[in-house]
């Protein structure tokens, strides 16, 4: 059973950056490398859940939303099974709850699919002042 814990959400003005962390709990390091997808997705207020970025461990290719390009970057340190989302240049649209997520690696579909996701952590709040 994966686990997934999410941390380093807070408050920021626009314009300022965050770098979210999700920490893996339940496989081995070089299992999960190997058997899973991760994304990061967030949620505001009376919306959808949004695909944000996505990550194959094993090679880090990785997906992103256009709205994201060029401000968000989705990395992993597979030492520390953690995926991070390091925002930056916020704005008050990217305020929302964020969410990691792990897919196992055989789901076919859209990596920024919620629904291609098995497991999710709990959320991080990022909230963006003008």
């Amino acid at each position: 059973q994966v686990q997934l814990v999410e941390s380093g959400g807070g408050s920021v003005q626009a314009g300022g950056s965050l770098r979210l962390s999700c920490s893996v709990f339940g496989y081995s390091r070089i299992t999960f490398r190997n058997s899973f997808r991760m994304g990061w997705f967030r949620q505001a207020p009376g919306k959808e859940r949004e695909g944000v970025a996505a990550i194959y461990f094993g090679d880090d290719s990785t997906m992103y939303v256009d709205s994201v390009k060029g401000r968000f970057t989705i990395s992993q340190d597979n030492a520390k099974n953690t995926l991070y989302l390091q925002m930056k240049s916020l704005k008050s649209e990217d305020a929302a709850m964020y969410y990691c997520a792990a897919a196992r690696i055989d789901n076919a579909g859209s990596w920024l699919a919620a629904a291609l996701y098995d497991y999710w952590g709990q959320g991080t709040q990022v909230t963006v002042s003008s």
